[in-house]
Parts: C-alpha cells; sequence; structure tokens
C-alpha cells in the first residue's frame, strides 16, 4: 500500500515537476533583436533545423538591409536556441513583408518560442515599414509549421506554388494581413463601390435619353401623317366649291348691310 501510494504520489507530482520546468526554461530564453555577432549562430541553427540553407552573404545581406526584422531566441547560456529571418519585399506595388526563415532548435521546441520570434518581426514590419502583410512560404507536408502559421499566428493560405523547394515539393504561399492592410482594403473598397455607383448612374441616365430619343422618333412619323393629311384635304376640295363659298359669304354681307341700313331709317 504504501508503495502504491508513493506510485500515485509521483504520478501526480511529474507533471508539475513537467510544467514547472517548462515554465523555468520559458522563462529562461529571451527573445531579442539579432546582431552580426549573432549571424554565425543563426545560421548553425539553420543547419540543424531545416534543409534549406543559405550562405553567410545571405545573413548579412538581411542583416544591412533590415537589421529591425532578425530576431533570436538566446537561452541562459547566452546560446542561440532559435532565429527569425525576414525581410520586406521590393520587388511588388504594395508594401509587405516576407518570412525568409524560422528554426528552433529540437531542445528548445513546444516553448512557443517560434510564436514570440514571429510576432517581434511582425510588430517590426508594422511599426518601422508600415507593412500592409506579411507572406512566407512553408512545405505542404510540413503540418506542426501549417499548424502554427494558421491556426496560432492566422495566416492564410494565398496560393499553392508547385515544386517551390529544390526537391520539387510544393509549398503553400501563405499570407497575414496588417492593419494598414486591412484598411487600404476597406478604402478601395468603398472606392469601388462609389464607381460602381457613378457608373450604374450614368447607366440609367443613358438609357433614359435613349427612352426620350425613341420616342421622339415615334412622334414624328405621326406629324408627318397629320401634315399629310391636311395637306391631301386641302387638295381634295373642289376650285368651284371654294368660290361658291365666297360668294355665300360676299351675300351674307350684303344682307347684314342692308338690316342696318333699315334700323337707322326707323331711327
Amino acid at each position: 500500500r504504501v508503495g502504491s501510494r508513493t506510485a500515485a504520489g509521483l504520478d501526480r507530482g511529474i507533471p508539475r515537476l513537467v510544467g514547472l520546468v517548462h515554465s523555468l526554461a520559458v522563462k529562461m530564453v529571451c527573445i531579442r533583436p539579432a546582431t552580426v555577432d549573432d549571424l554565425l549562430a543563426m545560421q548553425a541553427c539553420n543547419l540543424c533545423c531545416l534543409p534549406e540553407n543559405y550562405q553567410m552573404k545571405y545573413y548579412f545581406y538581411h542583416m544591412l538591409s533590415w537589421p529591425q526584422l532578425l530576431y533570436v531566441a538566446e537561452d541562459y547560456n547566452k546560446k542561440i536556441v532559435g532565429y527569425v529571418l525576414a525581410k520586406m519585399d521590393e520587388d511588388s506595388d504594395d508594401v509587405h513583408g516576407h518570412i525568409t526563415s524560422l528554426a528552433v532548435l529540437r531542445s528548445h521546441r513546444k516553448l512557443g518560442l517560434a510564436s514570440k520570434l514571429m510576432r517581434a518581426a511582425m510588430a517590426a514590419m508594422e511599426e518601422t515599414f508600415q507593412s500592409e502583410h506579411v507572406s512566407l512560404h512553408v512545405r505542404v507536408t510540413n503540418r506542426a509549421a501549417f499548424s502554427l502559421y494558421s491556426e496560432n499566428l492566422g495566416f492564410e493560405i494565398h496560393d499553392v506554388e508547385s515544386k517551390y523547394y529544390a526537391d520539387k515539393e510544393d509549398a503553400y504561399d501563405m499570407r497575414k494581413m496588417f492593419e494598414t492592410g486591412l484598411k487600404k482594403q476597406e478604402a478601395n473598397r468603398l472606392k469601388k463601390k462609389e464607381k460602381d455607383k457613378s457608373k450604374d448612374k450614368q447607366k440609367d441616365k443613358e438609357k433614359e435619353n435613349e427612352k426620350e430619343k425613341q420616342a421622339e422618333k415615334e412622334k414624328e412619323p405621326t406629324e408627318e401623317l397629320e401634315k399629310e393629311k391636311t395637306n391631301e384635304v386641302v387638295e381634295d376640295t373642289p376650285a368651284g366649291a371654294a368660290a361658291g363659298d365666297a360668294a355665300g359669304a360676299e351675300a351674307g354681307d350684303d344682307e347684314k348691310k342692308k338690316k342696318n341700313k333699315r334700323k337707322k331709317g326707323k331711327k
């Protein structure tokens, strides 16, 4: 019984011990901006963790061009246990950042270091360069990295690039919008909406003008027919009848004159 109680106590204590070690490990690792002195350790970490490796001049290129976007995870022994290598994309019309490489040593995984490194780099992109969004590539078979980007950091699949990697594996092109980019999208959406409204109004005006023109065209033949009928009536009236009407009118005038004279004589 004593043995069973001891075992039960150990079973309860082990998870607590693991949690304590985990929290201590997290507290003993700091995320800080990288320096030139960290580049060799970053390259060593990359060689340990990833099949996509870079020459030292590529690290120098990032450090000289975008020193604000490089971060490292350093443990209590001053050892670099993780890094993020990022840059601003200069070949695009919009301002956006790109995550070139992210790695954490296997001994320090499951501590949230990758998320912290990513968030530090993304915050620098927004604050320093007013980036509209950030992009990255990840292997379609790398489920752990995909889960980190999509579930923890809010990235979405933008496209699938076929045979992106050296071994011909496909890659997800993933993106995350920043506040600046979202505001720009909203402004463009409103502009498009206003343009569509003005286009609709213009179309309605054009339709009304067409209807008016059509109505005028329909009226013109009716007026011409009436004129033609009037002309036909005038042409069909006999000349003698017209002369008789004139004579009758003159006789009527003579009768009126005679009546007027009689009235005056009586007075």
